[in-house]
């Protein structure tokens, strides 16, 4: 985790979570270099069979969110312990923060959403409780406090050793695989959401009175042209 504080949240370079997968590893080294939006964007279309999570309990979750947003009195997590609450929200903003397009991951009521699949089926929840706790744990170990106790150079010193499996020590793989599924998580969390659907950019089905065919720019980026003869060249 480099560069904390520039762009958009605390992963530096914008990397992609990975798991164990080969896709999964290509898509964190690909990503250094792109925009972090852009990167949780391709987090939010893939599959989240790692966690044994499926799309109709996204969608299911998604909705528990909106209605989390909308109730009233402020949100009690049914999952997550008191103490685990806070450090949630504050992991869920760290990969996707505030900035100037659109809120962060807990404005988009990610952690409602998480606390809605953790508690919707038996055991499901087990590897995040044993994350968070590992991530006390570390945090305790190298500055004897709790997660929400440490300060932001601090948290970014663990999260620096475990944001890119390629390079973290083997004795930190727990860490590794638990921030993994977390972003893969949050990812999906807040481009399911309203703020996050509205961040892509998409307008659903949406009339389209005249066609006026590809913008130049998308053209200009796939290296085709109308002008191009749309004719079969003969070979031999």
């Amino acid at each position: 985790m480099k560069q904390m504080d520039e762009g958009r949240g605390t992963m530096g370079e914008r990397a992609l979570p990975v798991v164990d997968s080969a896709q999964h590893e290509a898509h964190s080294e690909d990503a250094h270099g792109m925009e972090r939006r852009d990167a949780v964007k391709l987090l939010a279309a893939a599959s989240l069979a790692a966690v044994g999570i499926g799309a109709p309990e996204i969608a299911r979750a998604a909705d528990h969110a909106v209605a989390a947003l909308q109730g009233a009195p402020a949100y009690k997590p049914v999952f997550f312990t008191q103490a685990e609450w806070p450090m949630v929200r504050s992991l869920a903003d760290l990969v996707i923060p505030k900035d100037a397009r659109s809120g962060s991951a807990s404005d988009a009521a990610v952690p409602e959403f998480m606390d809605f699949l953790m508690n919707d089926g038996p055991n499901r929840g087990k590897w995040m409780r044993e994350g968070l706790a590992w991530m006390n744990a570390e945090c305790g170990k190298r500055f004897k406090k709790s997660w929400v106790q440490c300060t932001a150079a601090q948290q970014k010193e663990v999260l620096d050793a475990i944001a890119f499996p390629k390079k973290a020590p083997a004795a930190l793989k727990p860490g590794v695989e638990f921030f993994t599924r977390f972003r893969d998580l949050t990812a999906s969390g807040f481009y399911t959401s309203r703020m996050g659907i509205q961040d892509i950019g998409y307008i659903g089905n949406t009339i389209v009175p005249v066609w006026e065919g590809c913008p130049e720019p998308q053209l200009s980026k796939l290296g085709v042209s109308y002008k191009m003869s749309m004719h079969a060249v003969r070979r031999g």
